[in-house]
């Protein structure tokens, strides 16, 4: 006899499950997966988009931390010979053990909200490793993904996904859609890893540093933020203006400044 239960979602792990099936089809369809390709759920939830992404005859591994979900995702598609299931934590899950091959992996994920930005920041890691992502998130956090320079919603996420990603805000998915509904808007965002950087850093690590220290209080001058880093000859010598606000600046001017910074560490 097989056992039917309603898992509920939990609070701890910001579970919001997607029940809508006009979403899931859509979000489905933006995705494309086909045969023979390598996909990546992280945190699938019951299943909702799973079904869909197995249907595709894609190989697809999926990765759940709740260990309550473990049994009723094993239940629903254990029997399906192209489903692995890891158990473990995204945030600490090492990419590289699914594939070698660069540009082979498609990760998908209907995102917590308190995990979302230390998550992506983990999988920029493996850039080369990622042909596309496809993410659900809060509807904010895609507007800052997808931001550009000089509005408030500009700022170290932005910079860094769009150092790394071509980023694309594919949609929008109302509280309505999940089960239970959040406080607030989701969205769709595609990242594409670049083939050739646009911008790219003498030290990457240190292009982090200067975004970090930059932002760290945005209402201030550069000259200000980047002083314990750069000086203002510095800062001048890298093009930049050092009486703009972080801002202000575009992706190049941050790669400017963080390669000035490299040249002053590896003279000094």
């Amino acid at each position: 006899m097989t056992e039917h239960y309603q898992h509920r979602a939990r609070k701890r792990f910001g579970q919001n499950f997607l029940h809508d099936a006009g979403v899931i089809h859509r979000i489905l369809r933006a995705i494309h997966a086909r045969e023979g390709e390598r996909l990546v759920e992280i945190g699938p939830g019951q299943g909702a988009l799973t079904e869909g992404l197995l249907g595709s005859g894609a190989q697809l591994d999926v990765v759940e931390l709740d260990l309550d979900l473990i049994p009723i995702l094993q239940g629903k598609f254990g029997q399906q010979a192209n489903f692995r299931l890891n158990q473990g934590d995204a945030l600490k899950f090492d990419f590289r053990q699914l594939s070698d091959a660069p540009h082979s992996l498609r990760v998908v994920g209907n995102l917590p909200y308190n995990i979302s930005t230390p998550l992506i920041f983990h999988l920029l890691e493996h850039t080369g490793l990622i042909r596309d992502m496809h993410f659900m998130l809060q509807k904010e956090v895609v507007e800052r993904l997808a931001a550009e320079p000089g509005g408030g919603d500009w700022g170290r996420l932005s910079i860094m996904v769009q150092y790394h990603c071509r980023v694309e805000h594919l949609f929008n998915v109302g509280p309505g859609a999940f089960n239970p509904p959040p406080k607030v808007d989701s969205a769709i965002v595609r990242l594409v890893p670049h083939e050739v950087l646009p911008h790219p850093a003498r030290d990457h690590r240190l292009l982090e540093k200067v975004v970090r220290e930059a932002f760290n209080q945005r209402r201030k001058t550069l000259r200000n933020t980047l002083k314990g880093l750069l000086d203002s000859g510095a800062i001048a010598a890298a093009g930049v203006d050092g009486s703009l606000r972080p801002e202000q600046l575009d992706l190049a001017a941050f790669v400017r400044l963080a390669d000035r910074l490299a040249e002053q560490t590896s003279a000094g």
